[in-house]
């Protein structure tokens, strides 16, 4: 690969398409921006409202605070945020200047607002439908497939011009192609990367990553994986797992720092940068260095969620982490083989960690699974591999990458049912006060 072929310019697009800021977990804050922009398309405050949602997004907004609401939960109060204080032109920072008069109208909007919510059949599995009423008028917005790719934005019945609508449905034209990402092809990207073309994309990731972990291991937030976990002691492996946990302790428990994102998930984000982020600092890697490492570890994360699809039964904490230990392995000097081993060890032991939405126990299975990836980089600077033929691994890394896609998402839709079916079980129409925490 050559630097500013067009090869290398795809790659740069993928990092500026996938690293973005959002604040608080990505489905309910979609949500949220739907909420926002169906209100702004009635161009009134709605007199009820009805959401209709596919299973996976359900199960990611049911449990996780929603930040900037003063420890409100679930499905009524992200729309609420949303349409009582959101600000659609932010997107996924929609909720993110809401200050105390906002929390008050979004109470508010609750306690007056009906808010009807059902189960919207699919075959995309992240998909919403928002529709808003008041008087005689009504708005309907839809958003399919990605966290803002609006396909339908209607008020009175009419589709409203593209320019209203903000970004609209993607064509294939319209981004790079994941289809050209290998293994092989990213560590080619790496080595010869011009660190100034991904530099803002970077810098921003590490500072806000890095921020909400810090944040996480300062304050208690959720279950208190990152904290809990310097119980065992102050190893570089344990940095490397607790401020990764700790990022997504205070992100499922509400906190208001924005991350950047990895494949539309902010806990992916976290897990597949700052592990390499405190693992450089710890061990003296210069800025161009550890930024090549992230290269790495971000479009191994986004080469794997490209099988799997944007929500599913599989934990993307998984993809993750082996990604950020194949980045590892790039930040101590190795090569293709090197990022290749790592993978497939990491990928051998934990594939199969189930996704059942998002909440507090994410930090623990990014936990998991940034210790398998450090695992199997150690796998690997022993001489020691798991071979084709062992379960799932293929003969070569991008095969078994493949494998762990069809397995997570074709033989898995029927435990994402499932998974669904129980979560919704316990549903509860009310939205729920906890503790947030000090952020």
């Amino acid at each position: 690969m050559q630097r500013k072929d067009s090869l290398y310019q795809n790659f740069v697009r993928i990092l500026e398409e996938e690293l973005q800021p959002a604040m608080g977990c990505t489905e309910p804050i979609a949500l949220a921006y739907a909420a926002a922009k169906v209100r702004e398309a009635l161009g009134k405050r709605p007199e009820r409202m009805k959401v209709a949602l596919s299973g996976n997004l359900m199960k990611n907004v049911k449990s996780v605070i929603v930040p900037n609401t003063g420890g409100l939960r679930g499905i009524e109060t992200s729309v609420a945020a949303g349409a009582a204080a959101g600000a659609a032109e932010r997107e996924l920072e929609v909720i993110s200047t809401v200050d105390e008069a906002g929390r008050e109208a979004i109470r508010a909007f609750l306690r007056e607002v009906p808010i009807q919510v059902e189960r919207l059949e699919s075959p995309s599995v992240l998909d919403m439908e928002l529709t808003a009423w008041a008087g005689d008028d009504t708005a309907l917005i839809r958003i399919t497939d990605r966290h803002t790719n609006i396909v339908s934005l209607q008020r009175n019945g009419e589709e409203l011009p593209r320019a209203e609508q903000g970004e609209t449905q993607d064509t294939p034209a319209d981004k790079a192609d994941r289809g050209l990402l290998s293994v092989e092809r990213i560590v080619e990207f790496a080595d010869c990367l011009d660190v100034e073309d991904v530099r803002s994309v970077l810098e921003r990731q590490v500072s806000y990553n890095m921020a909400i972990a810090q944040e996480g291991m300062e304050h208690e937030y959720g279950a208190g994986i990152g904290r809990t976990l310097l119980e065992d002691g102050g190893s570089l492996k344990n940095k490397v797992k607790s401020m990764a946990a700790a990022g997504s302790d205070a992100r499922m428990s509400g906190c208001e720092l924005p991350v950047v994102i990895n494949s539309g998930s902010g806990n992916q984000g976290i897990t597949a940068s700052v592990p390499v982020v405190v693992w450089a600092r710890e061990k003296g890697y210069d800025e161009e260095r550890m930024y090549r490492a992230l290269a790495v570890s971000n479009l191994l994360a986004i080469h794997q969620k490209a099988y799997i699809g944007v929500l599913s039964a599989y934990c993307g904490a998984v993809s993750a982490g082996s990604a950020s230990a194949a980045g590892i392995a790039y930040l101590e000097g190795g090569g293709y083989d090197a990022v290749a081993h790592t993978m497939v060890n990491a990928l051998a032991i934990t594939s199969g960690v189930i996704c059942d939405g998002a909440k507090a126990s994410c930090a623990g299975k990014i936990a998991v699974a940034v210790e398998s990836g450090i695992l199997g980089y150690q796998m690997y600077r022993q001489g020691h591999q798991f071979w084709g033929g062992d379960g799932i691994v293929s003969k070569g890394v991008d095969q078994t990458i493949r494998n762990v896609g069809e397995l997570a998402r074709d033989g898995m839709k029927e435990t994402d049912r499932k998974i669904v079916e129980l979560m919704l079980d316990n549903l509860s129409s009310a939205p729920g006060a906890v503790e947030t925490g000090n952020c």
